[in-house]
């Protein structure tokens, strides 16, 4: 198997590169990978690392005009990696690894022309009326990173229902963005973002926004809370249909990132107004168990039982 031959030293220290990337800024997405296999988790560093160029060009303190010419600079990069133009001699380790990982797994690049896409909405200042709307921006920076990812993970021969295997990823990715919208509503309220949908937060009498440490007053902000748990609990179950059809150690990967984000889920319920007195986490052990419970295969083995019974 190609994934499996020998790796250049220049593509190798690339790939360092892009892992050393990970370790320090994906502070729940590492937890994940390291139940990979070197190739694949090699891989999905060098897609991690390029999510992050992108998204920190978004998320930094230069002018708009500016982060839109830096991100038309990334999408030209990405491009000449596309077009098969990246050699193992470049100086920008991230698109040789990219472009190597490209040559091994069959993963559709164009998913990280959508996440430069989505930042460019954040760059513009959009807002969203609807969720309908919203999730049109999910998609772009989570529900693409799912459907890139499976490329890297595969499919298991045979599986049942194989062929919706990028549409659970890509609901899958739509959950984790909505928690993260969730976790982050107070950071992103004072950079001057609001993602959550115009008109539930007229529903729940927040459209003031959340520039302080307490809602709203007279609103319901658990009401709302609860309201968007519920909804990304539904994007999880229906993501979760994608366990079955990975092989024990990609599943494994994809249920631990998405179990970290599940009991982020589950502290944010209990607690609503957790989130606009500071970042809400969990603890390294927590984590840690959460990994360990996807690389025994539990979730997995859950999800098969359900869409077993519900074709019975």
């Amino acid at each position: 198997m190609e994934a499996s031959q020998a790796v250049s030293a220049p593509v190798l220290a690339a790939y360092r590169y892009c892992e050393t990337v990970t370790g320090q800024q994906a502070r729940n997405f590492a937890y994940g990978i390291r139940l990979l296999p070197t190739a694949e988790r090699r891989a999905m560093s060098a897609l991690y690392a390029f999510s992050r160029r992108v998204d920190d060009i978004g998320d930094g303190e230069l002018p708009g005009a500016v982060k839109v010419e830096r991100l038309e600079d990334t999408r030209a990069l990405l491009g000449r990696v596309q077009a098969g133009a990246v050699e193992e001699d470049d100086t920008d380790p991230v698109a040789v690894a990219l472009a190597h990982a490209a040559g091994v797994f069959p993963i559709p690049l164009g998913g990280l022309d959508e996440l430069i896409d989505g930042v460019q909405m954040d760059v513009r200042g959009a807002t969203y009326e609807t969720w309908d709307d919203l999730k049109v921006y999910c998609r772009c920076v989570a529900g693409a990173i799912g459907r890139l990812s499976l490329g890297i993970f595969g499919t298991e021969p045979g599986a049942r229902g194989v062929e919706r295997a990028p549409e659970y990823a890509d609901t899958l990715g739509l959950a984790l963005q909505l928690t993260n919208i969730l976790r982050d509503v107070r950071e992103d309220a004072e950079g001057g973002r609001t993602y959550l949908p115009a008109d539930d937060l007229a529903k729940f009498g927040c459209s003031a926004g959340f520039a302080g440490p307490t809602p709203p007053e007279g609103s319901d902000f658990a009401g709302l809370v609860h309201f968007e748990v519920r909804r990304a609990r539904a994007l999880f179950a229906e993501g979760y249909r994608l366990l079955p059809m990975l092989d024990r150690r990609s599943g494994a990967c994809v249920a631990a990132m998405a179990g970290i984000y599940r009991r982020l889920l589950d502290r944010i319920e209990r607690d609503p107004e957790a989130v606009l007195r500071g970042r809400v986490s969990l603890p390294g052990r927590e984590k840690a168990y959460v990994a360990v419970r996807g690389l025994s295969g539990f979730d997995t083995r859950h999800v098969s039982r359900h869409t077993l019974r519900g074709r019975a």
